[in-house]
């Protein structure tokens, strides 16, 4: 007797540009005017997302608040570097409202017209920072910035406030997450 001939593989899927987007191991999502036109099967997972909920709309429905939408799209158009990129980390919305860390990383195609076309990259930062705290949306954006190093001088300058202002919103970061020092803060953001 013969033994049965062993059982046809499936092929896997054909390794072309739409395939990579797809299956991709980072949330990916392509651009116009702010509105996202595609994205792949990860974003929708990391935001907890249909298609509908994200396919055609702003990406003003992935941030916590419009304010800090139209404040993230400002410091975007002003930090781009001389090769159109963007990256920072920020809190974002899933589509049930639930807020966490992302990181977030971006290249427009047109950097005199940034918000013209792009492609962003995002990357859920969950197992490595929650949100414990519930903060404002200027405190999120010093947060933020505070977690990459910046003075307050610098992060001022980016927000468009005074330093006295950044130093204000510092101290009740401190005191909501029980941080003495600034490097303390820092540390209990990102733990």
């Amino acid at each position: 007797m013969k033994p049965p001939a062993p059982a046809a593989t499936a092929a896997p899927p054909a390794l072309d540009y739409r395939t990579a987007f797809d299956l991709a191991p980072i949330g990916l999502v392509l651009s116009r005017r702010r509105l996202m036109i595609d994205c792949n099967r990860e974003l929708l997972a990391m935001f907890g997302a249909a298609r509908d909920d994200i396919v055609g709309r702003s990406f003003e429905a992935l941030y916590p608040t419009p304010v800090e939408f139209e404040r993230t799209g400002a410091r975007i158009v002003a930090s781009l570097d001389r090769h159109g990129r963007y990256a920072d980390e920020r809190v974002m919305r899933r589509i049930d409202g639930s807020l966490f860390w992302c990181h977030v990383s971006g290249r427009t195609l047109d950097p005199n017209d940034p918000h013209a076309a792009g492609i962003w990259a995002f990357e859920d930062l969950s197992s490595k920072r929650s949100v414990a705290v519930e903060f404002t949306p200027r405190e999120r954006e010093i947060a933020a910035l505070l977690v990459e190093g910046l003075t307050s001088k610098l992060i001022g300058r980016q927000l468009g406030v005074s330093p006295r202002t950044v130093d204000v919103y510092r101290a009740r970061l401190m005191r909501k997450m029980g941080a003495a020092t600034t490097g303390e803060l820092v540390g209990k953001l990102m733990a």
